[in-house]
């Protein structure tokens, strides 16, 4: 089992518009989708997971679209915190805070105060997230050393790299996600719309994790090598 969970949740405007819904309401079901991986994600044992809820480029969506989103995100995280914490969940934001408004912003410093002692799952929400602006802000005061040092710049240093970084929707790219953390993740692709991603296709994930070989640039040994060739 992977112990640190990273998700591009792609696909909710797709969804609603199947159903001849909103984009409002796609994104809504994305929401409760969200705290039902993360239900789960505390009972499969996993220790991060990590969440794409808004990246630097969604700015150039319509400004009625962007408007809702973000209302919808901070009614949500108000909302749904208390849960949050009732199941020992850690929440912390990573991103920019400073372009989505005060009421969002309000409600981001409220879920991490409230849920800072919470340790049966740390959930890191990228919101104005982009690893590109992330990695050049780091460049940019980076005066020498490894790359310790460098990984101390980034926007959350505590984070763990993820061992597997999920993208729904069928699309095969990581847009821009975590891509100084992601150099040696397991990638796994899912057709499913984020918001039809159950359990079981959380599951079904995390099973296709189980059987790769993680060898970060070298060589499996020989013994290792027959035990793969058993589960091929």
């Amino acid at each position: 089992m992977p112990r640190y969970v990273a998700i591009v949740s792609d696909g909710n405007a797709r969804w609603a518009q199947a159903r001849g819904l909103s984009i409002r309401e796609g994104h809504e079901a994305a929401a409760d989708t969200v705290i039902a991986r993360v239900g789960d994600a505390c009972e499969l044992g996993l220790d991060e997971l990590t969440l794409y809820a808004f990246s630097t480029e969604n700015w150039t969506r319509p400004q009625a679209e962007i408007d809702e989103l973000l209302a919808m995100l901070a009614r949500r995280i108000a909302a749904d915190t208390p849960r949050l914490h009732r199941l020992g969940v850690c929440v912390r934001f990573i991103g920019r805070r400073d372009r989505g408004g005060r009421e969002l912003a309000a409600q981001m410093e409220i879920a991490e105060a409230l849920t800072s002692e919470n340790t049966t799952l740390e959930v890191f929400v990228a919101f104005d997230y982009g690893a590109r602006d992330e990695i050049v802000k780091a460049a940019s005061v980076f005066d020498g050393g490894g790359e310790a040092e460098f990984r101390a710049l980034l926007g959350v240093p505590g984070m763990h790299d993820p061992d597997l970084v999920i993208r729904t929707s069928g699309e095969q790219r990581l847009s821009n996600f975590l891509l100084w953390q992601a150099a040696y993740s397991e990638l796994v692709f899912r057709d499913e719309l984020w918001p039809d991603f159950d359990r079981h296709a959380l599951e079904a994930s995390l099973a296709t994790y189980a059987y790769r070989q993680r060898r970060f640039g070298g060589r499996e040994s020989g013994e290792q090598a027959s035990q793969q060739s058993v589960h091929a």
